[in-house]
């Protein structure tokens, strides 16, 4: 958190507001945002330039500076980027952009979040094809290309989806919205889904972070748009965070359990769990009885 939806709500509400503007000065307060690099480095080949877009990539919101420059900020757990923040809003501020146009301050209680420097297009993309598989809404993104990646694996779907290098952008959420769409156990192999599945998967991945884009993301903790507002995807969970609650399909009651170390939560009527893991279910049951 955030994950894909999140940071693209946050490039749209952005980039009419710092694309074709001239950063005046940037000041970098927590020098661990950039980390291995020096603040002095990223603050001498970024301040002064023009931004010329404003894009993104997974998680990842890449700031396109003039001269082939590129800023690659990552939110992590709590990061947030406020434009023209009250004082109040700034609390945590890691770093300040200000702009001919305005104020934008990345804030971050728990310092996690990033901001990578990349030199030139071809340091861009071996930066981003070293850590980011195929794009979600790009035409790569089929099914063919899940059943390639999932071959002879024998991980939890749920971890197939939270690998980066696999599929960018989605995280816990997402995944486990997109695995009720398909009608998934989380627990599956994933290297054992029919070509049917992994086709319904594909599907189901888009539709789910589309749904979490037009909803201006999800807010469960920190993430907020540039003006400070909370996103509004929480609201119209399939699955996520509603253990204990009938499933809108069948009726049946929503669980919760872990999976890929998360906390992951599925109807298991609509998604039937893996015999093995109906198993192991039950050994564990009966050690604590």
């Amino acid at each position: 958190m955030p994950e894909l939806p999140e940071v693209e709500t946050i490039r749209r509400q952005l980039a009419p507001k710092v694309e074709g503007r001239t950063l005046r000065e940037l000041r970098i307060l927590d020098p661990r945002w950039t980390q291995p690099l020096a603040p002095a480095a990223v603050v001498d080949a970024l301040q002064g330039r023009r931004v010329a877009a404003l894009e993104r990539r997974g998680k990842y919101l890449i700031w396109r500076a003039e001269g082939d420059i590129h800023l690659l900020i990552h939110l992590r757990m709590t990061g947030t980027l406020l434009w023209e923040p009250a004082d109040a809003d700034a609390a945590h501020e890691r770093v300040r952009f200000d702009l001919d146009g305005g104020r934008l301050s990345f804030c971050d209680p728990r310092r996690f979040g990033t901001g990578e420097l990349a030199i030139g297009g071809p340091a861009l993309a071996a930066f981003l094809d070293a850590r980011l598989g195929a794009e979600p809404f790009s035409d790569a993104f089929t099914g063919a290309y899940l059943r390639a990646q999932a071959r002879g694996r024998r991980a939890p779907v749920k971890a197939f989806l939270l690998d980066q290098r696999r599929i960018a952008g989605v995280g816990n959420i997402y995944a486990d919205e997109a695995l009720f769409r398909a009608r998934i156990h989380p627990l599956r192999p994933v290297g054992s889904l029919t070509r049917a599945q992994y086709d319904a998967l594909r599907d189901a991945v888009v539709a789910s972070l589309a749904a979490g884009i037009d909803a201006g993301g999800a807010t469960i903790d920190d993430f907020r748009h540039v003006d400070g507002v909370y996103g509004g995807f929480q609201h119209d969970f399939l699955v996520h965070r509603r253990r204990g609650e009938p499933c809108t399909v069948c009726g049946g009651e929503i669980v919760k359990f872990v999976a890929a170390g998360r906390g992951t939560y599925a109807c298991e009527r609509c998604q039937p769990r893996p015999r093995a893991a109906r198993r192991t279910r039950g050994q564990a049951a009966s050690a604590r009885s």
